[in-house]
């Protein structure tokens, strides 16, 4: 990041690891049918399911904070005067990086807290179980940055009655609370990397804040979804990546896209 030169990107979207303190692992298997396999499946079927790739990474770290501070810090000094940074974490840091924030910023340049919620994968019995992620959004310069309301993709009312035919045909602008689903383990969208993002989350981010023809920044990667997304959406972007395995899996997603 800090070989790039001052006020180079629009939009800036930061998906860091979360300091879980575990190692992150994505498992891709193969499933073919055998007469006499291991597994059961419709219509009596037999299958036999092979562990083709497990992808992983250390997500746990000493100092968190001597790691993130310094990109959310180069973050600031390589957006453009317009420009706004999205910051992906969930409940383990993302009040601190609040604080960080407020401070590298300053509070009034913070536009929004948004929500992920998603409703996939086991669910403790012992609290109220944890299926959401926060995405903090500052800018740049409170008065003047991008926000391209009609250009976000729409989603449906949860009560189209109540608002006439013309308005549930076109939809609403999504609120601070996203609802959106994974990746699918199973969908085509999978790459196998452990922490890949939706391209609907990315695609909804980047659409609301920055135009056709912008570049787009991304310090982590990771599967290459923010790259992905900008391509589609006539964007230019830069990925870095560290983790090999993402290297991996990032230059033949993107390749086309060159």
């Amino acid at each position: 990041m800090r070989s790039l030169p001052d006020e180079s990107f629009a939009l800036c979207y930061m998906d860091p690891p979360f300091n879980t303190g575990r190692t992150q692992t994505r498992t891709t298997t193969k499933v073919q049918t055998a007469s006499e396999g291991t597994r059961g499946g419709f219509g009596g079927k037999r299958y036999d399911v092979t562990v083709e790739k497990l992808i992983s990474y250390d997500d746990s770290f000493g100092d968190y904070w001597s790691f993130l501070a310094p990109r959310l810090e180069q973050a600031w000094r390589l957006l453009k005067p317009e420009g706004t940074l999205y910051v992906h974490l969930d409940w383990r840091e993302v009040h601190y990086a609040k604080v960080a924030l407020d401070i590298i910023f300053g509070r009034d340049h913070f536009l929004n807290e948004i929500i992920w919620a998603y409703d996939y994968g086991g669910k403790t019995k012992t609290r109220w179980p944890t299926k959401h992620d926060t995405i903090l959004v500052y800018v740049k310069d409170p008065a003047r940055y991008i926000f391209n309301s009609e250009a976000i993709d729409r989603e449906p009312y949860m009560a189209p009655g109540l608002v006439g035919p013309e308005k549930a045909a076109r939809g609403k602008l999504p609120t601070d609370v996203w609802w959106h689903t994974i990746v699918s383990p199973t969908g085509k969208e999978k790459t196998g990397y452990a922490t890949q993002k939706p391209l609907g989350i990315l695609r909804r981010i980047i659409q609301a804040s920055s135009n056709p023809g912008d570049w787009v920044l991304d310090p982590f990667g990771g599967s290459g979804s923010t790259g992905h997304a900008a391509a589609e959406l006539g964007r230019k972007f830069v990925l870095m990546d560290s983790h090999q395995p993402a290297l991996d899996i990032m230059i033949p997603r993107l390749t086309p896209y060159f």
